[in-house]
């Protein structure tokens, strides 16, 4: 049985577990991030890694080696976070930093969102004939997309959906600025929390349910181009916000239905949510090292 080692990165924390090949998490550990300086940070990673490897009583020379989701922008093949918004690890060696650290011969990077599509595509069957589709929605929304077993990538904004005008309260907004997390909290004025909204939500308080009713259109907006310019098998439904409040998926689904013509309305079928829940990044990144 083959191991590895994933991470991942994030700006408020860091988590990391040893995966096996049949998708088991053991031994997982998460601490906070410290954004404040690029060396500080580092050292919470090689921390929480350390702490990994002392649970589990395991040499990194018995893994497969370790995988690393990283936010923003990456040079994947020289190992370089290249920009971040909420690291400061500009054009930050992270790839050579951890082999020279653990003495370890393969690391492998990747951005966030595509290690966590990775995972879900993997616990969802891994077809490699299927077009696979994996939203994220928590601080940010963001899609990546696997098509015959590899990813889209574009030129580098390929799968940028939080970008994308939509429909929202305030007319045309991007996607982003009208369904994330702290965009339902600027839509109560910063008066109510998106937890507190989806707490209210489900206690049937009317303006809870307004702001609801105004999130789940702008997503149905959103999702409704991802079916009519992929089609795919699969579109799972990923990040916090999706995982913490699952019965949002349910009502995206009925609002598509307002979107769809006859012919297209299968999509709202092949809407999933999101098997790994907030395991999605370490799992990723471990299974691409034993894979990859």
């Amino acid at each position: 049985m083959k191991h590895a080692l994933g991470v991942d990165i994030g700006g408020t924390k860091i988590a990391a577990a040893i995966i096996d090949e049949d998708m088991n998490i053991y031994h997982r550990s998460e601490i906070p991030s410290d954004p404040t300086d690029k060396e500080k940070m580092f050292q919470q990673v090689v921390k929480v890694i350390n702490n990994v490897l002392k649970d589990s009583q395991l040499d990194v020379q018995q893994l497969e080696g370790i995988g690393i989701g990283v936010p923003g922008i990456l040079d994947r093949e020289l190992g370089i976070a290249l920009f971040q918004n909420n690291l400061p690890w500009k054009d930050f060696p992270i790839t050579q930093r951890i082999k020279d650290t653990f003495s370890v011969d393969k690391v492998v990077i990747d951005n966030d969102v595509y290690m966590a599509t990775y995972a879900e595509w993997s616990l969802h069957g891994a077809n490699p004939n299927e077009t696979f589709v994996y939203l994220t929605i928590s601080t940010g929304i963001a899609v990546s997309i696997i098509h015959n077993g590899d990813f889209i990538r574009g030129m580098g904004f390929a799968g940028e959906l939080g970008l994308l005008p939509v429909k929202s309260g305030n007319g045309l907004e991007r996607l982003e600025q009208a369904a994330s997390g702290p965009s339902i909290q600027r839509i109560t004025n910063g008066s109510m929390t998106a937890k507190e909204i989806f707490e209210k939500y489900q206690q049937n308080d009317k303006y809870a349910k307004s702001v609801i009713s105004q999130v789940v259109d702008s997503l149905a907006h959103g999702s409704y181009s991802i079916a009519c310019l992929l089609d795919p098998q699969k579109i799972v439904f990923g990040g916090g916000v999706s995982n913490n409040n699952p019965f949002l998926l349910p009502l995206v689904q009925q609002k598509m239905e307002d979107y769809c013509i006859p012919e297209q309305k299968s999509v709202i079928n092949r809407m999933f949510l999101s098997k790994s829940k907030g395991n999605a990044g370490v799992l990723g990144a471990g299974l691409k090292v034993i894979y990859s």
